[in-house]
C-alpha cells in the first residue's frame, strides 16, 4: 500500500480507517432501532451508531451515539460484531447492551425510535448491511443464549466471512 510521505522531512502521513461504534440495545425480546433523519439512507432503520471521536473509548463512543440518536441509557455493553468495510475504510464495532429503562426518544439524527421483536424488524428497510448482519447474528444467537464476538468483512461487490 502506498503512503503519503513528505519529500522534505520524510514524515509519513497516515490515512487510517474510521471506527464506527454502536449498540444493539436490548429490552427483553426486543431491540431498539432508529429511523434515520440524515443521509446516507435517510428514512431507513438502523441501530444507533456513528463515528468514534478522539479522546473516547469504543464503549464511550457506542454509548454516546446511542444517547445522541435515541436518548436511551444503556448498560452491560459487550462487544458483539466487528465488521471491516475496506472499500470505504471503515470498521464497525457493535456492542450488545441492555436498555436501562423504556425512556427513549428520537435524537436529532433520528425521525423515530422504536422497539422491535424479531418478526417486527423492517428487514427490507434496514439502512446498512452491517446492521442487517448484526441483527441476524443476534436473533440466531438468542436461540441458545450464546453471544460470541462475530468477525466479518463486507466488500463492495462481495461478502467475506460472517
Amino acid at each position: 500500500m502506498l503512503r503519503i510521505v513528505c519529500e522534505d522531512c520524510h514524515t509519513i502521513h497516515y490515512q487510517n480507517p474510521k471506527i464506527v461504534a454502536g449498540c444493539l440495545p436490548v429490552w427483553e425480546d426486543k431491540v431498539l432501532l432508529c429511523k434515520r433523519a440524515i443521509q446516507p439512507r435517510h428514512g431507513f432503520w438502523t441501530l444507533p451508531a456513528g463515528f468514534m471521536e478522539n479522546n473516547e473509548t469504543v464503549e464511550q463512543a457506542a454509548a454516546r451515539e446511542t444517547w445522541e440518536e435515541s436518548e436511551a441509557k444503556i448498560e452491560q455493553l459487550e462487544l458483539y460484531t466487528i465488521i471491516s468495510l475496506p472499500h470505504i475504510n471503515q470498521v464497525y464495532m457493535m456492542f450488545r447492551a441492555k436498555l436501562c429503562d423504556l425512556t427513549f426518544a428520537p435524537g436529532i439524527e433520528s425521525l423515530e425510535v422504536k422497539l422491535f421483536t424479531q418478526d417486527e424488524i423492517p428487514w427490507k428497510n434496514l439502512a446498512f448491511t452491517t446492521i442487517h448482519r448484526t441483527l441476524t447474528h443476534y436473533f440466531q444467537d438468542r436461540i441458545d443464549s450464546n453471544f460470541p464476538v462475530h468477525l466479518g468483512v463486507i466488500n463492495k461487490n462481495r461478502q467475506i466471512n460472517s
